[in-house]
């Protein structure tokens, strides 16, 4: 009787837990070749755009399921089960049956040799600023609707490929530099390339004797110059709602922005200056942090010595650290503070808005150096589930776990091209296997604390800044301008709020710089308290520009050029 009824819970076992599987192929018509890389299977009970538009870290995410395929051949077939690892349902089991759109894209990997002696396989940027759902080169199939069943399977051919992007092209105000990095190159063991889009001043091709102060915007990866537009909102244009900042017509707000800094960049008597956003995706994310890392390499020297000394000179920089500033939100909020500290005589003042994590008792709202778990707080009975992001009523949309689980599913190795793993690219030491040492197991929570002590020791601005004060301190005094929402998206006030309780207690020099919050705002106020988060966030590129000038005016050496940029 006792064998039946174990006979029974296994067949009802094995039921409960019968799972679709999906045949994935492509023909040698789009690759005569194998191929390394993520298979990424997309359900949607959307049909309002392609599945592989609509996977994110929201409540309103459509499912995904990846696996990892290496030396896959053309007409081979690699059948996803449930080993695959999905997000938001985790297994494929666990997909209810019925009707979906279906899509499967194949995210390709490239192998690098490095010079540390891994070998390792990853996803170049080629172009698109690291999404994989957009990168040329990249294999996918046309959308179809199927029927899915516990026990059926689906054969999809990856019959399309994402095409190659054109590169940007010159205009009278906008231009562009590309560069071959020599320390990345070595360090990756292929041609590496830097780039940035640079605004030029206006008379910047009549005034070839003027020489210009040059201020870098740091932000993620932009394809063109961001927010300069030198005609007037297309009155045609269809208004889009803003969940994010809950208005209507944002598409059209960002139009008129982006004309009016061109016609304040035109108009007479305002400083004539390069702004330069610059480029370096990578094969971990769509920029590199601006700092050496030992997974990435060197890029923060290849950045300081490679490409601004190139900027400077073939747009006629002034070429010293007087007359160079450094802005940005976000991950360009902590590449600004970075690069001024590890810089500190390259530059002559950060703004730092919403910036990444600086101190990494406030990692959004996980303590590494005291927690043991990310995923939750825990007591003595109860475990609540740590927060990663809030809207504007302060609900959570996204936890830890749920965020770090997101990236699984796109990307095995730290290879998702999304937030989490790349901070453990940058921050943290190399593995065994290559591979970012992982701060976080992503299944389970659990922090590894000696990955934590490597990055406080290496990465951790604020301990930085508090364990160097001595000789940082003089060459920073008056440079450092922090700025954060108080009610930020992600949690990053909780940093700041560590950073400036040390700030607060400088002496010798004291840092005599700022750090203010806005009340009630969310992700990525800046310093504006005069506008709308809505509305400041549009205007980095002249809401700093008098202090810029006025600091420079201040700080300049003895026989400085201050004038031939004046005219």
């Amino acid at each position: 009787m006792l064998r039946r009824v174990a006979y029974t819970i296994l067949i009802l076992s094995a039921a409960a837990f019968a799972a679709p599987t999906f045949s994935v192929s492509f023909p040698k018509s789009r690759s005569d070749q194998a191929l390394d890389g993520r298979i990424l299977l997309l359900l949607s009970t959307d049909p309002s755009a392609e599945p592989r538009m609509q996977i994110s870290e929201s409540p309103n995410t459509q499912m995904i399921f990846g696996v990892d395929v290496d030396g896959m051949q053309p007409g081979q077939t690699k059948v996803l089960d449930d080993s695959a690892f999905g997000y938001p349902v985790r297994y494929l089991h666990e997909v209810r049956p019925g009707e979906y759109y279906v899509q499967v894209v194949l995210h390709r990997y490239e192998t690098f040799h490095r010079a540390d002696g891994h070998t390792v396989k990853l996803p170049m940027d080629r172009g698109e600023g690291q999404h994989w759902n957009l990168a040329p080169g990249n294999l996918y199939s046309t959308p179809r609707k199927v029927t899915v069943t516990t026990d059926g399977n689906v054969a999809i051919s990856l019959d399309q490929e994402i095409p190659p992007i054109e590169p940007p092209r010159d205009t009278k105000y906008i231009r562009h530099i590309k560069i071959q990095s020599q320390l990345l190159t070595q360090f990756w063991g292929r041609p590496m390339f830097l780039s940035a889009n640079v605004l030029v001043p206006e008379g910047f091709d009549t005034h070839p004797e003027a020489r210009f102060p040059l201020i870098l915007s740091e932000d993620h990866f932009n394809y063109d110059f961001d927010g300069f537009r030198t005609e007037p909102p297309d009155p045609d244009l269809k208004p889009d709602y803003s969940e994010r900042f809950h208005i209507s017509g944002y598409n059209r707000i960002q139009q008129q922005e982006a004309y009016k800094l061109y016609q304040q960049w035109s108009g007479a008597n305002f400083p004539r200056v390069l702004i330069a956003q610059i480029n370096h995706a990578n094969p971990y994310f769509d920029d590199s942090y601006a700092v050496n890392s030992a997974n990435l390499g060197p890029y923060g020297d290849a950045i300081e010595t490679e490409l601004v000394p190139a900027i400077e000179k073939q747009f006629h920089g002034l070429g010293q650290g007087w007359a160079r500033f450094v802005y940005g939100g976000s991950t360009g909020g902590w590449e600004s503070l970075a690069v001024q500290v590890f810089y500190p005589e390259h530059y002559n003042g950060a703004f730092v808005a919403c910036p990444d994590p600086v101190d990494f008792r406030g990692y959004m709202t996980v303590n590494l150096y005291q927690d043991k778990n990310a995923f939750y707080i825990e007591g003595p009975h109860a475990r609540v589930p740590q927060p990663a992001a809030r809207d504007y009523l302060g609900r959570i949309y996204a936890t830890v776990q749920s965020a770090n689980q997101y990236e699984l599913a796109l990307g095995s190795h730290a290879r998702s091209g999304e937030q989490y793993d790349i901070w453990q690219a940058v921050f943290g030491p190399v593995g065994e296997d290559g591979y970012p040492r992982p701060i976080l197991n992503k299944e389970t929570g659990v922090i590894d604390p000696a990955v934590a002590a490597y990055w406080k020791q290496h990465y951790d601005l604020s301990a930085i800044l508090q364990r160097d004060w001595a000789t940082l301190g003089p060459k920073l005094q008056g440079k450092l301008r922090i700025y954060v929402g108080s009610a930020d998206t992600y949690f990053l006030n909780n940093g700041v709020y560590y950073l400036e309780d040390f700030l607060k207690t400088t002496k010798n020099p004291p840092y005599d710089g700022e750090v203010k919050y806005g009340d009630r705002a969310e992700h990525c106020w800046n310093g504006d308290p005069t506008q709308p988060n809505y509305l400041s966030r549009l205007h980095y590129h002249t809401m700093y520009l008098p202090t810029i000038v006025e600091r420079m005016e201040k700080t300049a050496p003895k026989g400085a050029d201050l004038k031939s940029w004046r005219y």
